[in-house]
């Protein structure tokens, strides 16, 4: 096809277009505006969480929240400068635990120290000042875990705090090295956290008794897998855990982490494409699982959003075929798309055109 005729039937449409009092092709800043309606009502949602969890003094709560909200929608300046926002406050009021914990400390009261450090690391699990003051306190209440066959740090944290994350909490308490395998039988002390809910000791001051069996090596794997956030090994391995043994009542949990992790950091990395296919799958197993459905509908919105404007661009370079694949890719997620109907609708018309002209037969002297 030669760019004269092409470039006379697009300028055609466009003239008709224009005339019907509606442009083919709107332009990208409107489009983009269209577009993105959906994701801010998503986001929006979130950040109205975020404001009621900081109102209300959960304030690790509501700076994920406004992560959340970050992921939807990237370019919010006003979120990501609340969330910077949030993370100082954080970071200001740990320390301040911490100076507290130190002062009760040089005065001897160990507990009274023992509970600052602890309420820096409710704040902050990460809090590198809290967690090497907290070593120095001898007076700490503990639970002593002892370690079962494929436990890891973040499976104590979850079954005594009820937070993975609180495994930070456990390695600096017990001088562990990162990513190491805990041996079988080792004894692990579990500090309790002040305003963390909390599995204690039975009356006689021994550690609860898991009532399940030993663990499957490679239930191990997968959750060292999500320890590390190799969120694709994780994935694998559960996959192989369930094929092995489809009655394995950890695999569906496991391969529904794995899925979440990898979903969210493919969307935060916007790899946008693979993110909406590895929620879909999320979201097929799980409808309720965590926010799984919220972070699929906005890697959708952002995929439509992408299909629409490749096609806006191509339509411009007279790659109708390309175009009209785009628009169509956008209309399968979101079929009420009516600007990518409007000019798919309208491209086809153009391609068609062009295609008659060119079986037409030639003209006598033409």
């Amino acid at each position: 096809m030669t760019r004269a005729p092409t470039a006379c039937l697009l300028a055609a449409a466009l003239a008709a277009g224009c005339a019907g009092g509606r442009p083919p092709v709107p332009g990208p800043v409107a489009a983009a505006r269209a577009a993105g309606d959906a994701a801010a009502r998503l986001a929006a949602g979130h950040r109205q969480r975020a404001e009621a969890l900081e109102a209300a003094g959960r304030l690790r709560q509501a700076r994920e929240e406004w992560r959340i909200a970050l992921t939807i929608e990237p370019l919010d300046a006003g979120a990501r400068a609340r969330e910077a926002e949030l993370a100082a406050r954080i970071a200001t009021a740990a320390r301040a635990r911490v100076a507290e914990g130190r002062e009760a400390l040089a005065r001897g009261a160990l507990l009274e120290a023992r509970r600052h450090f602890l309420a820096a690391l409710a704040l902050d699990p990460g809090q590198p000042a809290a967690l090497a003051a907290l070593a120095d306190v001898q007076e700490v209440r503990v639970v002593v875990h002892t370690v079962r066959a494929g436990e890891t740090l973040a499976g104590v944290a979850e079954r005594y705090y009820r937070d993975p994350t609180r495994a930070a909490v456990i390695r600096e308490t017990n001088r562990l090295r990162s990513a190491v395998r805990l041996p079988v039988g080792i004894k692990l002390r579990i500090p309790e956290l002040p305003g963390v809910p909390f599995l204690p000791a039975d009356a006689a001051g021994r550690p609860p008794v898991a009532e399940t069996p030993e663990v499957n090596p490679l239930v191990a794997e997968v959750r060292e897998a999500l320890d590390r956030e190799d969120w694709a090994a994780a994935l694998a391995d559960a996959e192989r855990l369930i094929a092995a043994n489809p009655q394995q009542p950890e695999g569906l949990e496991l391969k529904k982490a794995a899925l979440y992790g990898l979903g969210k950091g493919q969307l935060a990395a916007r790899r946008v494409g693979e993110a909406y296919e590895t929620l879909r799958q999320l979201v097929r197993l799980a409808p309720e699982y965590r926010d799984g459905a919220s972070l699929l509908a906005a890697a959708r919105d952002r995929l439509v959003r992408e299909h629409y404007s490749e096609g806006l661009r191509l339509y411009r370079d007279e790659r109708l075929e390309e175009a009209i694949a785009e628009w169509r890719a956008a209309l399968e997620l979101d079929p009420q798309h009516a600007n990518a109907r409007r000019n798919l609708e309208q491209a086809e018309r153009v391609l068609q055109g062009l295609q008659q002209r060119r079986r037409a037969p030639a003209r006598p002297g033409g």
